[in-house]
């Protein structure tokens, strides 16, 4: 499980390539990158690897208001955010445009922290260009540092000196917790304070129905037939549409953070409202992190019922949230406490199947039982074969499949030996990880 990760976040102008730079940083294009002011439209996220090291990148999305006089407000606000909840801050500014007024004012309210701040003189893409970013030593700066985002240029530099501040090594964090650590995650107003506070027993929040109330992640440790449980609430994530700016508020980065901590996601979802946006992302960043997972449908005393709608609305989530079918669903009210007390064993059960651990005979037989009966499908005229598998990991767990074609298996395909993994074994509410690995052999071993 890894520790907390530090959170290092991209503030600066629109266009001035914050979004280049997150994607050089988290390896994958994430964020769509024109040459137009403003394309980023939303804050974007990813885990990001520095030799053996992790953290977590904000692209705080750049914008482009029509009136030219609420620029710096907003400007300013980007700055606020990103102080309040970033471990470090690079300030991006643009080498080829050269220093304005808005970059001082800027800076000026980055440095009243105490975080780490590193200006950052992008788009010097030539000598000329990079001996050009000593003009933002007026800034009043010890440092400049100027990168190429587009061409990959001075970032490894900047990373030496970041990581020299900021400990971007999850696994030299202590994790002084004593149990199972459950992140409680959801969007405002959902009643994540509210089912922490039903399940501890003890009013350790401020409870109210405005959205937001929890302005910080605080962690609750309880215990349950023994077994000692770190509950950690989050301010969840705030509707797009009522950001009057275009930039969504920090608090998804406490839940990305707990996330981060976690080993089993509570997903607290508003039976009245159902499935929103925000859920789907917030449930996707906790699949793509590999946790384990239980729904909470709260406010189910709320939900006006008829026979069939319970099975209904099961249904209904399972076709939004397909990517992680494999969660069970609770139905519970916080505020009554009902069904309350099944979270901590379903907690247990997933977390059981978590770190659970199937023979590798047992699980040759099925896999020759189920390729027998549905193959791989075959490519360029060639079948597909899978020889053997083993389990190499818990936490998740994770399979490393031998075939001749390892580069051939398809989505479809992996999900249905998923599916028949999960329906021999369990695995309820743990996503499972599959790797190819090639070999040129008919051999099973079954032991």
């Amino acid at each position: 499980m890894s520790g907390n990760l530090p959170v290092l976040a991209i503030v600066g102008r629109s266009n001035v390539g914050k979004s280049t730079l997150f994607n050089r940083l988290v390896g994958r294009h994430r964020a769509i990158v024109e040459d137009v002011p403003g394309v980023t439209r939303d804050r974007n996220y990813g885990t990001a690897s520095y030799n053996d090291y992790e953290f977590l990148a904000i692209d705080t999305g750049g914008f482009e208001p029509e009136s030219k006089e609420n620029l710096l407000p907003q400007m300013r606000q980007q700055a606020q955010l990103a102080v309040e909840e970033a471990d470090a801050v690079l300030f991006m500014v643009d080498t080829q445009e050269g220093w304005i007024s808005s970059d001082e004012e800027v800076y000026r309210i980055l440095s009243r922290s105490s975080k780490p701040l590193y200006v950052v003189a992008n788009k010097a893409d030539n000598q000329r260009l990079s001996d050009q970013s000593s003009e933002f030593y007026q800034l009043g700066v010890e440092e400049v540092y100027p990168v190429s985002a587009q061409q990959n240029n001075g970032i490894t530099e900047l990373l030496n000196v970041v990581h020299l501040r900021v400990n971007l090594d999850p696994r030299k964090q202590k994790d002084e917790s004593r149990g199972i650590r459950v992140a409680v995650v959801g969007k405002p107003n959902a009643g994540k304070s509210s089912l922490v506070n039903s399940l501890m027993h003890a009013n350790r929040m401020i409870v109210d129905s405005v959205a937001g109330t929890t302005r910080d992640s605080v962690d609750s440790i309880c215990r349950y037939h023994g077994q000692d449980f770190v509950l950690v609430d989050t301010a969840g994530i705030r509707r797009k549409a009522k950001v009057h700016q275009k930039l969504e508020t920090y608090s998804i980065v406490s839940a990305l953070k707990a996330i981060e901590r976690s080993e089993v996601v509570l997903l607290v979802v508003d039976a009245l409202e159902g499935v929103t946006e925000q859920v789907m992302r917030v449930a996707g960043y906790a699949n793509d992190r590999q946790r384990a997972l239980v729904i909470v449908m709260n406010k189910w005393d709320l939900v006006e019922k008829h026979s069939a709608t319970l099975e209904q609305v099961r249904e209904r989530v399972y076709e939004q949230l397909y990517f992680i079918d494999f969660a069970p669903i609770i139905f519970v009210s916080a505020l009554t406490n009902q069904r309350t007390g099944q979270i901590f064993e379903k907690v247990l059960e997933v977390h059981e199947q978590y770190n659970r651990r199937v023979q590798t005979s047992d699980l040759n037989a099925i896999l020759e039982m189920v390729v027998s009966q549905h193959p791989p499908p075959a490519k360029g005229g060639r079948p597909t074969k899978i020889y053997f598998g083993s389990q190499v990991q818990v936490a998740p767990p994770t399979f490393v499949l031998m075939s001749n074609n390892p580069d051939k298996t398809n989505r479809a395909y992996e999900r249905y030996l998923s599916r028949q993994l999960r329906s021999h074994f369990g695995f309820a509410g743990v996503p499972l990880k599959l790797v190819w690995r090639k070999r040129e052999s008919n051999r099973v071993p079954h032991s």
